[in-house]
């Protein structure tokens, strides 16, 4: 009996990727988001006080293993893994005006998170860009510390629920007047576009398709598209 017990839980492992490790980083992202995040801003102060629950959120991730065929999960865990390194770099620097004020914060400071040592633009762009080149929401879940960027969310990306909350999170930016500005046939949209024109525009779209899938009031075909400064400032809660 034992030994069925046993080989059940292999199975159940192997295809399912059933992971305790991995269930547990899930639900203590879960509960670090929604105690220091309030309407898309974070309160680098607070945890900057109490580093605790991260230095125990970012040990935990450095434990976990996920498979690219398990596609929920590991799109779900990379995303958090994204968000959390991002926290961490903050607060590691904190006070700061601005991501962009530490010196190689994207591209050079280094993570530990599985079995890499990884820096931010390695996991956008080599962990999930690059496995899976057809998914451009992903713009709109890695938050970038920036306002510039959509707000970031006071929940963890769960396997069960990604596929919800990447369609959920495009249409909020989407509809946000302030992310996308429309002047009749005049819209200003993010740099994000810009710099990331490829993803958008795939299988011979234009930038005003990809928008007018999410977008409830459509924008006209023959809209004038240009791109607004994004906006580096510290996504901070103000106390």
């Amino acid at each position: 009996m034992k030994k069925i017990l046993f080989l059940t839980v292999l199975v159940l492992h192997s295809v399912f990727g059933f992971s305790q490790t991995t269930t547990a980083f899930f639900d203590k992202a879960d509960t670090f988001f929604k105690t220091y995040i309030q309407e898309g801003k974070v309160a680098y102060q607070e945890i900057k006080k109490n580093k605790k629950e991260l230095v125990e959120l970012t040990e935990l991730m450095t434990t976990v293993t996920v498979s690219k065929e398990n596609v929920a999960e590991y799109q779900s865990f990379w995303i958090n893994a994204y968000n959390i390194s991002v926290i961490n770099g903050v607060v590691s620097n904190y006070p700061l005006k601005s991501p962009l004020d530490k010196a190689g914060f994207f591209d050079k400071i280094k993570y530990q998170v599985g079995d890499q040592n990884i820096t931010l633009n390695d996991m956008e762009h080599k962990m999930l860009r690059a496995v899976f080149p057809k998914e451009a929401r992903f713009h709109f879940v890695l938050v970038c510390a920036g306002l510039g960027c959509p707000p970031i969310i006071n929940q963890a990306y769960l396997p069960s629920t990604l596929e919800h909350q990447l369609a959920e999170q495009t249409k909020k930016a989407l509809n946000d007047p302030q992310f996308i500005k429309v002047n009749k046939n005049k819209v200003q949209i993010s740099q994000l576009f810009e710099w990331y024109m490829t993803d958008f525009t795939q299988d011979g779209k234009s930038i005003t398709a990809y928008i007018n899938q999410y977008k409830t009031e459509k924008l006209p075909e023959n809209a004038k598209i240009s791109f607004y400064a994004y906006d580096w400032t510290l996504n901070e809660t103000k106390k």
